[in-house]
């Protein structure tokens, strides 16, 4: 009996000591975490910030892209029922943590394996040089992917100068917002300073310059009427 009350006791003085261990344990990350969220907005702290020559970098020419384009690409598909039919040949575009597929009216979600791939890298590297740089987190926008042949007929409906030859019809291509992006709100609690439009877009284009200067990954083209870089992978 003698030794039931002392293995109760010693149960007791162990529970009662782990309860004081949480409990220290518990207040202190509670005071970290008000001293984390009194610091306010994360702010930048930007550096080498600076914007390519669009014009002169990104002018690939819709016949050069175009015949990689057809070599690499699928057929051209003549609806959005006869692209359901290609799925074995595409990978469908979803939100990813470093880009968001915009809200597509004239072409629909869908790449060739090496164009995801692609577009999986720039956004990758895009937030690498975001964080790099001293600049607070945002996503890419994704605005064309895949035309179908369907989807050109209406575009140039409403644009005269809309390319009936685009390479957007053979799944290689896709173009990126460079005025537009999504902001992660915050972290942990904790919103993030915005970075102004023309620093992301100086920092995209020092990307894409890096991609494009390796030779053998993709061909840009500046869309100054479309803010967007046009880019189809090679």
């Amino acid at each position: 009996m003698g030794k039931l009350k002392l293995y109760l006791k010693l149960a007791a003085a162990v529970a009662g000591t782990g309860l004081l261990i949480y409990v220290f344990f518990n207040a202190r990350s509670c005071i970290k975490e008000r001293q984390w969220l009194a610091l306010g907005p994360i702010e930048n702290h930007p550096v080498r910030i600076y914007d390519v020559k669009f014009a002169k970098e990104f002018n690939d020419m819709n016949d050069v892209q175009l015949k990689v384009a057809q070599a690499i690409g699928i057929e051209p598909v003549a609806d959005r029922e006869d692209a359901e039919k290609r799925k074995s040949q595409l990978v469908k575009l979803e939100d990813t943590d470093t880009y968001v597929i915009d809200s597509l009216t004239h072409s629909i979600p869908y790449l060739i394996p090496v164009a995801k791939t692609l577009l999986d890298d720039i956004g990758r590297v895009f937030q690498d040089s975001l964080s790099s740089k001293g600049l607070n987190p945002y996503k890419l926008v994704v605005t064309s992917v895949l035309r179908t042949e369907d989807d050109i007929a209406k575009l140039r409906k409403r644009n005269v100068n809309a390319s009936e030859n685009s390479t957007h019809r053979y799944g290689t291509s896709f173009d990126l917002s460079y005025w537009r992006y999504v902001k992660i709100p915050d972290l942990r609690g904790r919103p993030y300073e915005d970075v102004p439009p023309e620093y992301l877009r100086a920092t995209l284009s020092q990307v894409l310059k890096d991609f494009h200067d390796q030779g053998n990954r993709c061909f840009i083209k500046y869309e100054k009427k479309q803010n967007c870089f046009h880019i189809t992978a090679k």
